[in-house]
């Protein structure tokens, strides 16, 4: 569809006819999509059923990211979707913000409003921009949904020529997405990671969000680098300007705890010892699993291996802990034996530094009993072994 099309779609689901449609399509199962397209289109335009079963669709994809309270009443486009913040770390961001006394925000490549809507919800103003016309319709549709049409002022415009000295900070999400998919390369980004550093500059306070697989010296030295994982799954990372230029932090949602590096050296290699304890995505990302290790009194079962291995068990949200019982050289044969032995039919496989897929181990060793463990593939001093345990209590 054109992109006049698209506006004009759009424009007639905010109509009170397709109101009605969306509404009624906010529980509907998708595999009975054809018995439903066909009885609406007996009362309702065809081409507003297929719009109002689309955003159907994106919302229920969107409950993931926002929840369902929110996601029913926004409106988004595929790469909406796709590409905008977790309203989890999207709060945590704003909040961030707010607490560095920032009051007003230019949101550039604002998307459907993700975080445009958490920055308003913490107080903040927002001047939210995006060149797509369609986009920028769902994120002005999204405020007003909302209830924060007065915080967000939406602009259809190119972000480059948006003067942002009015503003306590600038915000810039550029594309890491095109038509092959992800884009590694921050010069490829949309805009370029260069230009958002610019812009990044100018203003007394920055945060640009780009992709976890950033290289560490591709970071500009002035900006902080944080990583974010939400539920142990990175998320994103973002470089901040006006904060702490040069740290590199941690942060783990949903619990806010959030650690920085202090340039520590890189962890001794140490025999395996009673307890294995497995650094969060994000902690590894910062380069911060020294400094975990120093908390657990622990060091690496291997010196390419984010792995920590320790003799005690210490509380810490930035790893999660196992307890091992078996340290054996990799073989399957011996695998399997040990696990009928022990009656193990619920088995979790993990790895690190493994060609071996665990769907793979599951399949050959087919786990059978009343009890369960976990086996984590990896390699100790260079060997490919297999640590078995289970998850660590206290």
């Amino acid at each position: 569809m054109g992109g006049v099309t698209d506006l004009a779609a759009f424009a007639a689901l905010l109509a009170p006819e397709g109101q009605a449609l969306l509404d009624a399509l906010r529980d509907y199962d998708p595999a009975q999509e054809l018995a439903v397209a066909s009885r609406l289109r007996r009362d309702h335009p065809a081409e507003l059923v297929s719009a109002a079963l689309g955003q159907a669709r994106l919302r229920q994809r969107a409950v993931a990211k926002f929840g369902a309270e929110d996601a029913h009443r926004m409106y988004f486009t595929p790469n909406g979707v796709e590409q905008s913040t977790r309203a989890s770390v999207g709060a945590y961001r704003a909040e961030r913000m707010r607490a560095l006394g920032v009051r007003g925000v230019a949101d550039l490549c604002s998307g459907i409003g993700g975080d445009a809507i958490a920055l308003a919800r913490a107080g903040i103003s927002v001047l939210a921009v995006d060149r797509d016309p369609l986009t920028a319709e769902a994120a002005r549709a999204n405020a007003a949904a909302l209830g924060l049409a007065d915080l967000i002022e939406v602009r259809c415009a190119d972000v480059t020529e948006i003067d942002t000295s009015p503003y306590d900070a600038v915000f810039v999400d550029p594309a890491r997405r095109g038509g092959r998919g992800r884009i590694f390369d921050p010069e490829a980004y949309s805009p370029p990671l260069s230009w958002a550093v610019e812009a990044a500059r100018k203003a007394p306070h920055a945060a640009l969000k780009i992709a976890p697989g950033i290289p560490h010296e591709a970071v500009p030295e002035e900006a902080e680098a944080e990583w974010i994982s939400d539920g142990g799954d990175v998320k994103e990372a973002v470089l901040w300007f006006g904060t702490e230029p040069g740290a590199r932090r941690a942060t783990l949602l949903p619990g806010g705890a959030s650690l920085t590096g202090r340039g520590l050296p890189d962890p001794a290699v140490r025999p395996v010892g009673r307890y294995l304890y497995e650094p969060d995505g994000a902690v590894i990302r910062a380069h911060l699993v020294a400094e975990v290790a120093e908390q657990l009194g622990g060091g690496l079962v291997d010196e390419t291996i984010a792995y920590v291995t320790a003799d005690e068990l210490r509380p810490t949200p930035y790893a999660t802990a196992y307890q091992i019982t078996d340290e054996l050289p990799f073989n399957l044969k011996k695998l399997k034996a040990l696990l009928r032995e022990r009656e193990v039919g619920t088995l979790t496989v993990k790895k690190r530094g493994s060609a071996v897929e665990p769907e793979e181990i599951r399949r050959r060793v087919k786990p059978k009993g009343p009890n369960s463990a976990t086996v984590l593939l990896t390699r100790v001093a260079g060997a490919p072994t297999m640590l078995i345990g289970g998850p660590a209590g206290g």
